[in-house]
């Protein structure tokens, strides 16, 4: 009897929409081999495009995300760290981080547009759609500058007084929000003064990195080096609770579809996937085996899906005194998006 309500249950809920198949836990799916030589960085997805952006060395790959196969390429982006989309304007801006300029494409021809000249060692990047303005970190440059992405033009250089690296815009709020990582806070912007409002301590979080946002809650969720997500009421700064992950965390995801958080941990080759129970209490959902090096992902909220890169490593060269820890050396056409999907 009790296994007859159980599937009427089931059922009931099915009916209703609310049991899917795609609900399961997250697994390792394919393997889209790309190749070539080089690092890598950030990832992007135009969920509505069905396009996988990656970073690779200098250049951007494209990904046909239905076919799962490369569809172009964009060129002439030396030290390419991340790609931000302006679905609205047809426009896409990479940070060209050896160069210190950002290009702007048209994503329909990826020919580049133009450069926009920008401070030292420009390395994460996000597009503000509410002001449709473009930031670009600036590593190296300690600062943010915005872009107007319609002209091209340089509206402002912000100090950020420290190392930025992710950010994330809450347009509704008006604000954007970036890591600084080698004070370990993170600095509030008023998108429309262009200027720090505020600066928010992150401890215990060391070394942040990674940075996704529930909006609806006002929530960050910042990947920190100490092996712990930390979870920001972005109202007040304060910090509401933190999470164990793995180590050698460089990127964050947060899907508002289904309460979800990731967080891709290079060193130890895994994905943890972080329920939001409350918005004060997040718990570890699973933890799915990925490989070593993919340490940066991109989540595609319409499919749920989950895009990591990485490559396969020789040893690494001797050590010098411009490079006392050398990473090891990236085997050539080893090249790799990995896909986790349930």
């Amino acid at each position: 009897m009790r296994h007859a309500v159980a599937v009427l249950a089931i059922a009931g809920l099915a009916a209703a929409g609310l049991v899917h198949a795609q609900d399961g836990p997250y697994r390792f799916s394919k393997e889209i081999a790309i190749g070539g030589e080089g690092g890598w960085d950030y990832l992007s997805v135009d969920p509505a495009a069905h396009r996988l952006y990656v970073s690779h060395a200098a250049k951007v790959v494209v990904i046909d995300t239905q076919a799962n196969k490369v569809v172009g390429e964009i060129t002439d982006t030396p030290g390419v760290h991340g790609f931000a989309i302006a679905a609205d304007l047809g426009r896409g801006f990479s940070s060209n981080g050896r160069e210190n300029k950002v290009s702007i494409v048209d994503l329909k021809t990826l020919k580049t547009l133009q450069k926009v000249d920008t401070g030292e060692n420009p390395d994460a990047i996000l597009y503000e759609p509410s002001k449709k303005e473009v930031y670009a970190f600036n590593g190296r440059g300690k600062s943010a500058t915005v872009i107007d992405a319609q002209s091209g033009k340089v509206v402002t250089t912000i100090p950020l007084e420290g190392k930025p690296e992710s950010g994330q815009a809450d347009s509704k709020a008006g604000k954007v929000f970036v890591n600084i990582e080698d004070v370990s806070e993170v600095v509030e912007i008023d998108a429309k003064a262009l200027a720090v409002k505020a600066h928010w301590p992150l401890k215990p979080c060391e070394s942040p990195s990674g940075m996704a946002i529930d909006r609806k809650h006002h929530r960050l969720l910042i990947g920190c080096e100490n092996k712990m997500a930390a979870v920001m009421d972005n109202t007040n700064g304060k910090v509401v609770t933190t999470v164990p992950i793995g180590e050698g965390v460089d990127a964050n995801g947060f899907d508002p579809g289904t309460g979800l958080g990731y967080s891709s941990n290079g060193k130890d080759g895994t994905l943890t996937v972080i329920r939001e129970e409350t918005p004060d209490r997040f718990t570890v959902a699973e933890t799915v085996p990925t490989r070593k090096g993919a340490r940066t992902m991109a989540l595609d909220e319409k499919t749920h899906t989950v895009y990591l890169v990485t490559a396969q490593f020789g040893p690494a060269p001797a050590a010098t005194a411009e490079q006392p820890r050398p990473r090891p050396t990236i085997l050539p056409d080893t090249f790799t998006i990995l896909v986790v999907s349930r």
